[in-house]
């Protein structure tokens, strides 16, 4: 199973306490899906409710699954840690960003790492600029300085085709991975190699993500590079 980061972020970004279980989902607890999650996905949360071991989760706690769900329902939790932006405007454009995300880049990088032929290095490139092309000048992060759910939703696709494109894992041809990553140390791509460094140096980045983790799911799954 690959780890749901995005909702791991949020919760190490707000400091929230909670008690983690992974499920495998190639052979997942009878009590999942009817307990937790009827569709068996994860992530999915418990809210509320009696303090339980999380195999056995109360009826009394409320059910809440998909991970940008997850993540603005945490930061609506923990208003004062400003993930969600306060301001109306801002947390109009978190969404934009989240939306160019959804469009423009994660299905480009699926394609890529599964070796679809739409899936080439160029693909990849456009989604970079789709994103760059948004990213304020002179901004630590997404919509400002403000670290948000915009960055939260971006930094696990980025950080997963970061490890698949330096190993070399997935489906692809060899000579689209090489020409990608030749292609992003392009001057003009400053700014978004500025983005993407601050948000894999975010603590709460480095304290969920696994790079062995990945490395081993991707690379069972795609194998390497020809």
């Amino acid at each position: 199973m690959i780890q749901p980061i995005q909702t791991e972020i949020a919760l190490a970004e707000v400091g929230a306490p909670f008690k983690r279980y992974e499920i495998d989902l190639v052979n997942k607890p009878e009590w999942y899906a009817p307990k937790v999650n009827r569709a068996s996905k994860v992530p999915a949360i418990a809210y509320g409710g009696p303090d339980v071991a999380p195999e056995n989760p109360s009826p009394e706690s409320t059910k809440l699954a998909e991970s940008l769900i997850l993540v603005e329902f945490i930061g609506d939790l923990y208003p004062s840690s400003n993930i969600v932006p306060a301001d109306p405007v801002l947390r109009a454009k978190a969404r934009f960003f989240i939306e160019i995300v959804s469009t423009k880049f994660s299905p480009n990088f699926m394609k890529f790492a599964s070796g679809n032929p739409e899936g080439t290095h160029a693909a990849l490139l456009a989604g970079v600029d789709a994103i760059q092309d948004i990213l304020p000048d002179g901004a630590k992060y997404a919509v400002g300085d403000q670290y948000t759910i915009a960055d939260i939703a971006f930094t696990p696709f980025w950080a997963r085709l970061n490890v698949l494109a330096q190993k070399g894992i997935g489906a692809y041809k060899d000579e689209e991975r090489k020409s990608f990553l030749k292609g992003l140390e392009d001057s003009k791509y400053a700014k978004f190699n500025g983005y993407v460094q601050r948000l894999l140096a975010r603590p709460s980045f480095k304290s969920t993500f696994h790079e062995d983790v990945v490395e081993e799911f991707f690379t069972r799954r795609f194998g390497l590079a020809k």
